[in-house]
């Protein structure tokens, strides 16, 4: 008994302890214990590289290179530092290759010291947008011109020297964590909002990785970006890396086990829907349609949903929007089986009878194509006793008096579509179109008939009545 307690008392070695003959080499012997000092101040001296000094040495070599490269130097004057800028460029780009050559684990302290260094480089204020700046209206955002990060040569570096790490087999999970906190996720999240579009790339891979390898996080990533979209949505409008964010979201989506939980389908209510609102949807509504697309064939039961959720916040006077949720809205019923169709199809053609009869050629025309796909053509033939009253009228009225040439083509393709499918339905619609067509002529004579009754009565007191 005494020796199982003594045996079980033994404690096994750390993969990060810095007593480990493996940290910093394979032929290590014992690697002397790492100091952690102050960043230092003054001059930037260069380092000797690690292959010139012993194994026994790199632990602290690797600390003092990441001392150095807390410098933050000014890069809005290309003229200062020039000498410590490439000192400091140099070191980054030896820290990179030794964490991706493998040439050794990097042990606990280093881990943190590496952490702290990535932090105070990359956690910054980022500069106000240009609007904010001179107080003029916003303008949209596909046309403004990037502001690009003058610190970028040190910046990308630093980037690649956390996803190196982040992605190397011989990161332990279990410690990382400690130093890759919800705290430095918040902080990472909050970058996304750089306009540099480089930034916003490397943040993508990282917070993408992140998620993937650590699952403890995972539910508190969801719930940062969902605050974030929250926030964009209801409050600014503003925010420059919603397109990578759903990037992300939709690899993440794409990764959902069924049957799908209720959070999640919450988040596309509460978040993802109500992401067609903001003005600037085109600048990211090719990464959200991804993500609405991938929701649906996850789970078709939601396609009744999505499609409500679109015709809610369909456009009014925005017609390059609509023609953007006329594509999605294909999309969408590409994957929409019968059932969930069926739920939705008469305020669904009640908007699609809008589109068709929108001046706007390229609406018109975007609605028209959806006869294009054979998917579509067969929920409609199913259900064409619902969908071709609907439509109709709208068809009718393109055919009479649309402008464009290529929108009347088009209808005349999909009134031949409906012939075909049931001519016995077609000619009752056409019957019921002429009576109201009559009922219209009737009362319009009726109130003209009315008015001119008006006039004369008018007339004969000496009553002056214009009547045009």
């Amino acid at each position: 008994m005494f020796k199982r307690i003594m045996k079980g008392g033994q404690k096994k070695p750390s993969k990060t302890d810095p007593s480990d003959p493996s940290s910093f080499g394979p032929t290590a012997t014992a690697a002397a214990p790492a100091v952690v000092v102050p960043p230092p101040s003054g001059t930037i001296e260069p380092l000797p590289l690690f292959v010139d000094v012993a194994v026994s040495e790199r632990q602290n070599l690797f600390i003092r290179k990441l001392q150095i490269c807390c410098h933050v130097l000014d890069f809005s004057d290309t003229l200062k530092s020039i000498r410590e800028k490439e000192i400091k460029r140099q070191t980054l780009m030896e820290l990179v290759d030794f964490i991706q050559s493998g040439s050794g684990k990097i042990t606990e302290t280093c881990q943190e010291e590496m952490i702290k260094m990535v932090s105070t480089n990359i956690f910054r204020c980022l500069p106000p947008a240009s609007h904010e700046n001179t107080g003029q209206e916003a303008t949209d955002p596909e046309e403004e011109e990037p502001c690009l990060e003058p610190a970028w040569p040190h910046l990308q570096l630093v980037y690649e020297l956390l996803l190196r790490y982040i992605v190397s087999s011989d990161t332990d999970t279990k410690v990382a964590k400690r130093y890759i906190d919800h705290s430095f996720v918040l902080k990472l999240l909050d970058l996304f909002d750089s306009e540099d579009p480089r930034e916003r790339e490397y943040l993508k891979t990282i917070l993408h990785r992140v998620y993937g390898k650590f699952m403890v996080h995972r539910p508190f990533i969801r719930k940062a970006i969902n605050n974030i979209f929250f926030r964009f949505i209801y409050e600014t409008e503003r925010h420059s890396g919603i397109g990578e964010l759903l990037e992300i979201l939709g690899s993440i989506i794409n990764g959902f086990a069924l049957p799908m939980k209720e959070e999640h389908k919450l988040f596309l209510s509460r978040a993802l829907l109500p992401l067609h609102k903001p003005k600037p949807v085109s600048v990211y509504h090719q990464q959200l349609s991804y993500c609405i697309a991938q929701f649906v064939e996850k789970d078709f039961k939601l396609a009744d949903a999505v499609i409500r959720g679109l015709l809610k916040y369909w456009p009014v006077t925005n017609c390059q929007k609509e023609v953007l949720f006329l594509g999605e809205l294909e999309e969408v019923l590409e994957a929409t089986q019968a059932a969930e169709f069926q739920r939705c199809m008469v305020p669904l053609f009640r908007q699609v009878a809008r589109c068709l009869n929108s001046s706007h050629f390229q609406v018109a025309e975007r609605t028209l194509f959806l006869w294009n796909n054979e998917h579509i053509v067969s929920l409609i033939a199913q259900n064409r006793t619902v969908v071709l009253p609907i439509l109709f009228e709208a068809l009718e009225k393109n055919i009479q008096s649309h402008w464009n040439q290529a929108v009347h083509g088009l209808t005349v393709n999909v009134q031949k579509m409906f012939l075909e499918m049931d001519a016995e339905l077609f000619e009752e619609c056409q019957r019921q179109y002429a009576e109201r067509q009559a009922k219209a002529k009737d009362l319009e004579e009726q109130r003209e008939l009315n008015w001119k009754r008006l006039a004369d009565a008018a007339a004969q007191n000496g009553v002056d009545m214009v009547t045009a």
